[in-house]
């Protein structure tokens, strides 16, 4: 379960409505997930079992220890509201022990479903950024396509490409961006896409409008970095220390990459995250 759980709901279009709502959700990340031993995991799970602090009611057994007791993955990890929407619309509602037939179906269609919130999520951000409204109608039109393979039956899921669907978004979401981070007030984007950034010394650096998507950031010291207009899809910030840091009007970064990061008080965020519970009060 990740640090940050709220909002009910699927069937809108919108950031709440894809946010994890793990109370009506049939515990399908702590089931449906291949689990390694290593940092972020204590134990060793094959997918399709269901975690050993997996409750009767679906619920996790350790919630508020997950990160004493070794599973600070569980803490990063994010659905985008996946979850709830294949228990209760794809299953109606049918959870996987009272109708076991249902299981293994279940558990392969909510990793799909995973990727299409995802997607979604991106895409209801690029709707909403002004400087690329030349792109609006497209980026509608791919928003609602997305929106129609959510709720597809569930036996459909087994024969949807899915990674096609996402290179298409993908190619969207990039001219997204470049018409963003055009408006950047520095002279120079700096381009550090899938950049090996690991441990690198960036405090205080100034960011504005580079892209950093995809690179690696992990342990990266950016205190008090200018990230306004960076594009941050896909960087990894685990233990990145981002505290002091300005985040606001950064593009398309999630919930899951901050709580995958340190930060405090005083790091900057967009209106539609929140600040991790585990960061410095």
């Amino acid at each position: 379960m990740p640090d940050h759980v709220q909002g009910p709901g699927a069937g809108r279009t919108d950031h709440d409505a894809l946010r994890a709502d793990c109370a009506n959700c049939f515990g399908l990340c702590c089931v449906a997930l291949t689990l390694t031993r290593s940092a972020d995991f204590a134990i060793n799970k094959d997918a399709g079992k269901p975690c050993h602090n997996l409750r009767e009611d679906f619920r996790c057994g350790i919630h508020t220890e997950l990160r004493t007791q070794g599973f600070q993955g569980c803490t990063v990890y994010d659905c985008f509201g996946a979850g709830q929407r294949v228990s209760a619309e794809t299953f109606g509602g049918q959870d996987w022990r009272r109708a076991p037939g249902t299981a293994q179906q279940m558990f392969q269609v909510f990793p799909v479903m995973r990727q299409l919130h995802e997607l979604l999520w991106y895409l209801t951000e690029a709707l909403s950024l002004e400087s690329a409204r030349s792109l609006h109608g497209e980026i509608r039109r791919s928003l609602d396509e997305t929106e129609r393979l959510t709720h597809l039956p569930a036996d459909a899921f087994t024969e949807l490409d899915v990674a096609a669907h996402r290179d298409d978004v993908a190619g969207l979401l990039l001219r997204t961006s470049t018409l963003v981070r055009a408006t950047a007030s520095r002279r120079k984007k700096r381009d550090h896409r899938g950049a090996d950034l690991i441990g690198a010394r960036l405090k205080g650096a100034d960011l504005r409008g580079a892209d950093l998507r995809g690179a690696y950031l992990i342990a990266a010291d950016l205190t008090g970095a200018d990230l306004r207009l960076a594009d941050l899809i896909g960087a990894d910030f685990r233990d990145a220390d981002l505290s002091g840091a300005d985040l606001t009007g950064s593009l398309f970064l999630t919930q899951a990459q901050l709580n995958a990061a340190r930060g405090d008080e005083a790091t900057r965020l967009p209106p539609s995250l929140s600040r991790p519970t585990h960061w410095k009060r």
